[in-house]
C-alpha cells in the first residue's frame, strides 16, 4: 500500500467551482499541502480536468488550481473528487498550516 506523502487533514470547508458551463459547490472534507477531497452534490459529464477552486479563507477567496485525478461514486452518483494542486499557493498552504495547528 502507498503511503501519502503529507499527512491529511480533516476539514469542512464549502467552496465553489466551475467546470463545463456548471457552477457546482462542494465542501472540503479533507486536504494537504498537495490536494483535497471535494464531497459534492451530484456532478455532471464532461467534467475538466483542470478547475479553479474557490475557498473562503481570512476575509479573502482564494482561487486554487487544481487538477481531477480521481472521483468517487455513491450509488450511480459522482459525489466526490479527489484533487491535486497545481502550484504552489502560498495563501493555500497557510489555510492547511492553520488546520493543522487547530486539530493538533
Amino acid at each position: 500500500m502507498q503511503q501519502r506523502a503529507f499527512e491529511r487533514v480533516p476539514a469542512n470547508i464549502n467552496i465553489r467551482f466551475y467546470s463545463c458551463n456548471t457552477d457546482y459547490s462542494g465542501t472540503i472534507k479533507n486536504l494537504s499541502e498537495n490536494g483535497m477531497f471535494i464531497s459534492t452534490d451530484k456532478m455532471l459529464f464532461p467534467f475538466d480536468s483542470t478547475i479553479e477552486i474557490i475557498v473562503p479563507f481570512e476575509e479573502k477567496l482564494l482561487k486554487v488550481p487544481v487538477k481531477v485525478i480521481r472521483m468517487t461514486k455513491t450509488d450511480d452518483v459522482f459525489d466526490g473528487i479527489g484533487v491535486a494542486l497545481l502550484d504552489n499557493h502560498q495563501d493555500y498552504l497557510a489555510l492547511v498550516n492553520s488546520l493543522k495547528d487547530v486539530s493538533s
